[in-house]
């Protein structure tokens, strides 16, 4: 079963999934696609209740939406069955809740990242309602990591759906290694964009912060929409509890949607392949 015109957000009964629907149902009147709603327990026993439960909030919080939201209640794993079935029925987006509370971004980041790691679908992660109707200034943060260049394709897919400008903000660095492997990443990208018509802006970071601090900050000064980012490709237990560098962007303070795509595995004896839509 596929549904690659399916946007899917996760529900756990809080207000932030409620932002996440908002979220979702702007983009789904826009680009004309259904909506479902993901919802994991624990026992095969507990899944009729909360499809009542879900289907009752809905109703009671949404009232008069253009979009109705199917239901998927599923026993399982947060953490395994979510991206599970955004597999296999193809989700083409998944938006997901989370909370930026000050003084705990690195934990709640690391479980957002959790989640999302090795979904073949973005993950919009979301911290509050829709500040817009729709996503239009996106921020792209470029380091020297390769697998920024895989960023291609799914920026293709929300220029072409959304009509989005893309901000890529790079990292600036002082080591010729960092530097080089920066620059091939903006050439790649930006040849891209130029032969697909795709709307783009570049700026460097100043390199006198973090960089992770900077593309918040340089997202908020140009009043953008979200960020789109790639995270740590093969991510294991050591990126969780020290802290990959998307994860203080998803928890980010300022609560801007973040955008996250993962890369795919690394092939032996190298060799580019683009993820994307």
């Amino acid at each position: 079963m596929e549904y690659s015109n399916l946007i899917l957000v996760t529900w756990d009964f809080t207000e932030k999934n409620v932002f996440a629907l908002e979220h979702a149902i702007n983009m789904a009147k826009h680009i004309k696609h259904d909506i479902a709603l993901i919802h994991i327990v624990k026992k095969e026993s507990e899944i009729k209740d909360a499809e009542k439960r879900i289907s009752d909030e809905v109703a009671q919080k949404f009232k008069d939406i253009d979009v109705k939201p199917n239901i998927i209640v599923k026993a399982g794993n947060i953490f395994t069955t979510i991206v599970e079935l955004a597999d296999e029925i193809k989700a083409r987006i998944v938006v997901m809740g989370t909370h930026g509370i000050k003084g705990m971004q690195k934990f709640l980041g690391s479980w957002a990242l959790k989640v999302i790691a090795g979904s073949k679908s973005p993950f919009i992660v979301v911290q509050d309602h829709p500040q817009k109707e729709l996503y239009r200034d996106i921020v792209i943060p470029i380091n020297y990591r390769k697998e920024n260049k895989e960023i291609i394709n799914w920026a293709n897919y929300f220029s072409k759906s959304f009509g989005v400008k893309f901000h890529i903000f790079y990292a600036k660095n002082t080591d010729a290694n960092f530097v080089k492997g920066v620059e091939s990443n903006i050439l790649f990208i930006s040849k891209y964009f130029d032969q697909k018509g795709i709307k783009y802006e570049m700026k460097s970071a100043s390199g006198t912060k973090e960089f992770q601090n900077e593309v918040v900050e340089f997202t908020k000064e140009i009043n953008g929409d979200a960020i789109m980012l790639i995270t740590t490709r093969d991510i294991g237990f050591a990126d969780y509890v020290l802290g990959a560098q998307e994860q203080y962007i998803i928890a980010n303070g300022e609560q801007i949607p973040v955008i996250c795509i993962n890369p795919k595995p690394a092939k032996l004896g190298g060799g580019f392949s683009a993820s994307g839509g």
